[in-house]
């Protein structure tokens, strides 16, 4: 598959099929905590990267495998919001399955009344906010030079009020960038303007971008929950892990290992992910990963005091 990856069990999504719409790493940011690594394609101008009817065939063909999914998710190694066909695509799905349509956003293009318009008809849409401050947003998004955090904040207020379905607000904490009490008032009184349906706390899992990168700790996390919760904003919550029950649902070794590449290829994974994300044992996966790595295929990444895997360069 080309444009679409998993299911995987998302943190925030559950059992969730990722589509991507975009080139690798075609971004509006660049931000330093991207387990994506960095942007290299830096653009706010819509283009339609791929046949939509190619994406849609994939979602089909995924569909026939896996019918009880939680969403189908734009996501993937860019922007999706940049994809001029959007609309056509959420249109297309709708027609064929009853699986809601989630769409994981940075936010950036929602200043723009015509997309706006394209993203109406998703069932749920999830945009981040990193910062309500410009020199905060340029140190942790650092964005295409046209993108003011003042307007991108007044498009999400636009599009909350525009917008029928589900709206969960993220935002990614940074050690020392964005976690001041200076910068967590400055988010609160923005938070409150746009008035999203949830707030979800979040910070580094993944290898981030930029190494010097470094993630707050639960406790660092609660205290910024706390004054939210002070602020009288409800609906906040620190991501958890998502959990699901392991089955074995593939059994063909080969099949695995291009199950295992397909998603480390956008971003790096520990094994207990991809466990849940492939539905196997973790004995079967280890056997693989050896495979895999003689091979010179994979290799290991520490971050965090995690191993994560991914690909290896060519």
């Amino acid at each position: 598959m080309k444009y679409v990856f998993g299911p995987i069990p998302s943190r925030r999504l559950g059992l969730s099929l990722g589509v991507d719409l975009t080139p690798f790493k075609t971004c509006s940011l660049n931000c330093i905590y991207c387990e994506c690594g960095s942007t290299t394609c830096q653009t706010i101008k819509q283009k339609t990267f791929f046949n939509p009817d190619l994406i849609l065939g994939e979602i089909k063909e995924t569909l026939k495998i896996y019918p009880n999914l939680d969403y189908i998710t734009f996501s993937g190694s860019g922007e999706p919001t940049l994809y001029k066909k959007i609309d056509y695509l959420i249109k297309k799905i709708k027609e064929i399955t009853n699986v809601p349509i989630a769409l994981l956003t940075n936010g950036t293009l929602l200043t723009n009344a015509k997309v706006r318009k394209q993203l109406l008809t998703v069932d749920l849409i999830s945009p981040s906010l990193d910062s309500a401050r410009q020199s905060s947003f340029k140190a942790i998004d650092r964005p295409h030079p046209k993108l003011k955090v003042s307007k991108i904040i007044q498009g999400l207020i636009k599009f909350r009020k525009e917008f029928k379905g589900q709206m969960w607000l993220e935002i990614f904490f940074v050690k020392n960038i964005n976690d001041s009490s200076e910068e967590v008032q400055a988010l609160i009184n923005a938070v409150k303007k746009i008035n999203p349906d949830r707030i979800q706390l979040n910070t580094i899992d993944r290898p981030p971008a930029i190494k010097s990168a470094q993630p707050l700790n639960k406790k660092e996390l609660t205290l910024i929950l706390k004054k939210f919760q002070m602020n009288n904003i409800k609906n906040i919550e620190i991501i958890k892990t998502f959990k699901k029950k392991k089955s074995s649902l593939i059994t063909n070794n080969q099949k695995l290992k291009e199950k295992i590449i397909a998603l480390i290829k956008r971003r790096p994974e520990t094994a207990e992910h991809l466990a849940l994300a492939l539905t196997i044992k973790s004995k079967e996966l280890k056997t693989l990963f050896e495979q895999l790595e003689k091979k010179k295929i994979i290799k290991t990444i520490i971050s965090n005091k995690k191993i994560f895997y991914a690909l290896k360069e060519k």
